[in-house]
């Protein structure tokens, strides 16, 4: 797989940004909270073996009811593969930040209070088991191979790995209106009530322009969660947000309202008790 022969790219990357933030005294990185990282991303990768082939197979069987042939030897055919990648990652993005059911994974994602290259590596070891792929299945049923959307997948994790720095300020013009970028990214991590839940772009940030969801970086972020996981334990970090939504959905006083706490939104709550993201705008604008 295409992610595996990058791994060393991305030691190198991360210990010359961790050099520089040392050199600079500049407080990027906290060795607990690195060590954490990469205990999530060895994970991932463990995991992944198992799950990505399991995809595979499931978008090898959708690919015999394709709609369409569609010839891998058109220059076409690979720029349409990565706009419709792009275009279901965002997707995806969106409604992992809006459907607790996809939020608890992607949470992991979200966890660092640091926001560096090691912080990239903070990837799901849940996604693919819960249903993330579902957003790309509508793509083997037009034509496009599974082999080449796995791979396209791939080429776009690898380009967000280099956007997760604060070393970069900005890019020129107009590449920042057409791409995601260390900027758009950084908003995208930040717990700031502006920035909640903004610039869900993969490679592009042409999808968040047009859908209204683009945040310009103004101030510094505060990275992180608005109620941060307090662990560097991988495990705690990977799992306790769904052992919080299965206990809470447990505590619940019906069938329904325990179902609405993997349906709506993060921070929903059947007595109110915790808000949503429309919820603390709307008490902040009134």
């Amino acid at each position: 797989m295409l992610l595996y022969y990058a791994i060393p790219g991305f030691v190198i990357l991360l210990s010359l940004e961790a050099w520089f933030s040392w050199r600079e005294q500049r407080q990027l990185y906290d060795a607990r909270d690195t060590w954490t990282s990469l205990g999530l991303g060895i994970g991932n990768v463990l995991v992944g073996f198992l799950t990505k082939a399991l995809i595979f197979g499931f978008f090898t069987l959708l690919y015999r009811f394709r709609l369409f042939d569609l010839d891998i030897n058109h220059w076409w055919y690979w720029g349409l593969l990565f706009l419709a990648d792009d275009f279901a990652y965002y997707w995806f993005h969106r409604t992992a930040h809006h459907v607790n059911w996809f939020w608890a994974s992607h949470v992991v994602h979200h966890s660092s209070e640091h926001y560096n290259l090691a912080a990239a590596l903070r990837q799901t070891w849940t996604g693919n088991a819960t249903g993330s792929f579902i957003f790309w299945a509508w793509m083997p049923l037009v034509g496009f191979h599974p082999l080449w959307i796995l791979f396209m997948q791939q080429v776009s994790l690898i380009y967000q790995f280099w956007i997760h720095t604060e070393t970069i300020r900005r890019l020129p013009a107009p590449l920042e209106k057409i791409l995601n970028t260390p900027s758009h990214h950084r908003v995208h991590h930040g717990s700031d009530l502006k920035y909640l839940d903004r610039n869900h772009g993969g490679i592009l940030i042409i999808w968040d322009r047009l859908f209204g969801t683009f945040q310009a970086e103004e101030e510094r972020p505060t990275y992180g969660l608005t109620n941060n996981i307090r662990s560097f334990n991988p495990a705690v970090v990977a799992l306790s947000t769904w052992a919080q939504l299965i206990g809470k959905a447990r505590r619940a006083p019906s069938w329904r309202q325990a179902l609405n706490y993997f349906v709506r939104p993060p921070g929903w709550s059947h007595d109110g008790s915790s808000k949503t993201v429309r919820e603390m705008r709307a008490v902040k604008k009134n």
